[in-house]
């Protein structure tokens, strides 16, 4: 009998214990701390690897056509900066986060420098059609990031040498549709760094997405036509973004589209925190899902420069992505032996990636991370807890109607 009360308490105990945990909600510091972690375990491997000089013997060989695996090493360098860039802006500190942040600059800056170094094995393919013009674009936008940790730490021979990198992608003409954004955004960054640009590289993409491609309600078509997919997070909203902000700092003609864009960016970074179901889970639906929570590129982005509409709450998109990430990344079977991010959705899927996904390609998970970029005091972090929308709606709380723009 005591036996049996003893086994009855324990499984009680456990019961109760589980539930605890399932219910528990975390503060924003013990959500930081989870992202930090994530972070890392992510993109420390291409860091550390052209911090060494090696990302060429490290990167796994793994595509689903061999003929881009020249292409991959740029892949995963231009993405992992993209998104990785904002929190190393914050720069060092003497907190242990501001410690890791030094180490990470620092291999960065140096590993970046191995990149573009003409003289270096680990120099990086940015001439070639086409692949080159699309991981150009994703450092060219991390570079703008992190304009002080990144560029600012270059000497003069990386800024010089990444400056002729970024140019020959020059010699690559983007197709009609997205890639005119990745045409686009290296040309806003060498206004950045040089003051000098290719006004019709710069203008012809910006004219197309404000003239010709919106279909309405925050949505842009990928060219003529709309695809039901991730690219106007993955891409679309957070490049036209950027670049029409380096077109104000600059004061040139057509930055008058930039306050129209923010509101057709913050409706859609909406959408998308919508999307994010109670169980933290969103719709595996269109081209590139092996990009994971990159599909939130968008929403972070938007929450990193604080246009969320009003009715989003910081808080409420933390704890929505906070639940994505830790999801998607609970399976071991997401990393190989060596830490390699492995292709596929929430695991090992190798059959959900397209012809063009390799094992550089999969880093643009990064982008999911942005919002490390604000301080642990920011409402982001610093609010309390928040339910996320459909948590509450399927909750039975009133979270009231949602409405076009």
């Amino acid at each position: 009998m005591k036996k049996t009360f003893t086994y009855l308490f324990l499984i009680a105990f456990v019961f109760v214990s589980t539930a605890n945990a399932k219910n528990k909600k975390s503060t924003g510091i013990e959500d930081r701390k989870v992202w930090v972690e994530h972070l890392i375990k992510v993109a420390s491997p291409v860091i550390t690897s052209i911090s060494n000089n090696t990302l060429k013997e490290d990167l796994p060989a793994i595509t689903t056509n061999q003929s881009n695996r020249k292409f991959s090493y740029l892949e995963a360098v231009g993405r992992t900066v993209c998104g990785i860039a904002p929190w190393l802006e914050l720069g060092p500190d003497n907190t242990e986060e501001g410690k890791l942040r030094k180490k990470y600059i620092e291999l960065t800056v140096k590993g970046l420098k191995n990149c573009v170094d003409p003289n270096s094995k680990g120099r990086l393919e940015f001439r070639k059609p086409y692949q080159p013009l699309v991981d150009a674009a994703f450092l060219a936008q991390g570079l703008l990031r992190a304009p002080k940790q990144l560029w600012g730490n270059f000497d003069e021979d990386t800024k010089k040498w990444m400056i002729d990198a970024l140019k020959e992608t020059r010699n690559i003409k983007p197709w009609e549709n997205n890639w005119l954004l990745f045409a686009s955004m290296i040309e806003a960054a060498l206004l950045e760094f040089t003051g000098e640009y290719d006004s019709e590289r710069l203008y012809y993409c910006v004219n197309k997405f404000r003239n010709d491609w919106y279909k309405g309600d925050g949505i842009y078509g990928d060219g003529n036509n709309f695809h039901q997919d991730y690219y106007n997070s993955f891409v679309i909203h957070p490049m036209l973004t950027d670049i029409l902000r380096i077109m104000k700092k600059h004061n040139l003609e057509g930055m008058d589209f930039l306050p129209l864009q923010e509101k057709r960016h913050g409706r859609y970074a909406a959408q998308l925190e919508r999307f994010i179901s109670p169980e933290g889970t969103y719709p595996v639906i269109g081209r590139s899902i092996v990009y994971r929570f990159g599909a939130f590129h968008a929403l972070s982005h938007a929450s990193l420069l604080h246009i969320l509409p009003a009715k989003v709450s910081p808080e409420q998109v933390r704890c929505a992505l906070t639940a994505v990430i830790t999801k998607q990344l609970k399976s071991p079977e997401n990393f190989d032996e060596k830490g390699w991010l492995t292709i596929g959705f929430a695991g090992n899927q190798i059959k959900m990636g397209e012809t063009y996904i390799n094992s550089g390609s999969i880093y643009l998970c990064t982008v999911g991370f942005l919002p490390l970029g604000l301080p642990a005091d920011d409402p982001f972090w610093a609010n309390p807890y928040s339910e996320w929308s459909s948590l509450k709606a399927w909750k039975g709380i009133d979270i009231g109607t949602d409405k076009a723009i």
